[in-house]
């Protein structure tokens, strides 16, 4: 036995090893980029929330600046699919990545509420032009045998930078404020470390200027769909590649925000210890992303996305309802693993479903969908949490994310069984041959 399982971790890693040397010079690049956002991000989400508080602001106001940069990049996803393909993937990802310092360096620069508003416009425009730009470009720049691989690692290798990021993030502060000579929690020493992600987006720039630069369909003189031309010819396929992203989003809005929150006001933590936990909660979504394409292999893309969505219910229950911080944060860990693997193997899915003319309109609109909730739902956890905690904040997540999964589960596995179901009938009646 412990035999076939070293053989059988070996083969595993073989596989791998042979998916990576088939990517390609720009996909390796956009990769070593997704690192360096990866530690980016993961300091900012970590203390974005709490610089805010710090600066003398509710959670109220924190729900609508969320709402605020969502509510940009939806509205903006359209147009952002069509500059996308005016412009060209290098130079999107390029403008986008400028854009997201300016918001980051002016929010600490500029920390009135007015200031605060531009900012987060300015980072829904950036991440809708980066949002609808990416999986084109990972289409673009891939082969149908590693395509699920690169989607993966480009998650994976994200939110594994993540780790380092978050791990940081809870120690920056402290650091920062002792070099300071201020408190580790006062709002001077969490903007100089908000002001630190923007020197990391800008080192992260640099593997961006090295990718060759390919036409798009539009730029090489193809026929391409407006959204709405799309969405007339293609509504049933639209509403079922969209919908159950939608439900999700509305969940994820009301939590996912505010999780750093939930720990300091339920359980009592310091930013170190949740910092140290958001860390680990990184590299779990990192491991979950990198088991998510050899199970897509095996089992089928949908498989994986209903079945690992649907594992991570129970999590969230205990994440929510567990008396104890151990067992919380155990659950957290878990479920970020089990509920996001399927994140990337779903974008290839819907990549997949389109020819290569529509690929950034159905971007945009699947982007669209998934800030609808992130536009609206963080304001009504602010108020929420405001009046009665976390506890309906959390039954609404569980809900949605039911609804999503059974949609996940109607629209794509329970179809295709019954389409091979009757595929087998036919078979029967009029034998090949």
């Amino acid at each position: 036995m412990p035999g076939l399982f070293t053989s059988r971790i070996l083969q595993g890693l073989k596989l791998y090893v042979g998916k990576l040397r088939l990517f390609r010079r720009n996909a390796r690049l956009y990769l070593l980029n997704t690192i360096l956002g990866g530690v980016a991000f993961g300091i900012f989400r970590l203390l974005f929330n709490f610089y805010i508080l710090s600066l003398g602001y509710d959670e109220a106001m924190l729900g609508q600046l969320l709402t605020v940069s969502s509510l940009v990049a939806l509205i903006g996803a359209l147009p952002a699919g069509y500059l996308s393909d005016r412009l060209g993937r290098k130079p999107s990802l390029l403008l986008s990545s400028f854009t997201l310092i300016i918001a980051v360096l002016g929010m600490v620069v500029w920390h009135s509420t007015v200031g605060l508003y531009l900012m987060n416009v300015l980072t829904g425009l950036a991440q809708s032009l980066m949002g609808v730009t990416m999986g084109p470009f990972l289409m673009e720049n891939s082969g149908e045998k590693e395509r699920t691989y690169l989607f993966s690692f480009s998650f994976g290798f994200e939110t594994t930078a993540g780790f380092v990021g978050n791990w940081l993030g809870g120690r920056l502060p402290a650091w920062l404020g002792a070099v300071g000579g201020v408190d580790a929690i006062s709002a001077e020493a969490y903007g100089w470390s908000i002001a630190f992600v923007g020197f990391i987006s800008l080192i992260r720039i640099l593997p961006l200027t090295f990718l060759k630069r390919q036409r798009t369909a539009q730029q090489a003189g193809e026929a391409t769909l407006s959204p709405f031309q799309y969405a007339r010819q293609h509504p049933t396929l639209l509403a079922k590649l969209t919908a159950p992203m939608l439900i999700t989003s509305l969940g994820a809005g009301l939590l996912m925000p505010f999780v750093n929150i939930f720990f300091r006001s339920t359980h009592g933590r310091s930013d170190a210890t949740i910092g140290t936990l958001f860390a680990w909660g990184s590299l779990a979504m990192g491991i979950g992303f990198l088991l998510a394409p050899p199970l897509a292999d095996r089992w089928g893309k949908i498989k994986v996305v209903v079945v690992s969505q649907a594992l991570s219910i129970p999590f969230l229950i205990l994440l929510g309802f567990a008396p104890w911080f151990w067992l919380s944060a155990t659950a957290y860990l878990v479920r970020l693993a089990l509920m996001n693997m399927s994140s990337p193997v779903y974008q290839t899915f819907v990549m997949e479903q389109v020819d290569r003319e529509a690929r950034a309109t159905v971007a945009s609109l699947v982007s669209m969908s998934w800030s609808f909730g992130w536009a609206f739902s963080p304001t009504a956890s602010g108020w929420l949490q405001v009046r009665y905690g976390f506890d309906p904040i959390f039954v609404g997540t569980i809900s949605t994310y039911i609804i999503a999964i059974i949609l996940y589960w109607r629209f794509f596995w329970h179809e295709s069984d019954k389409s091979k179901t009757q595929k087998s009938a036919t078979d029967e009646v009029y034998p090949k041959g």
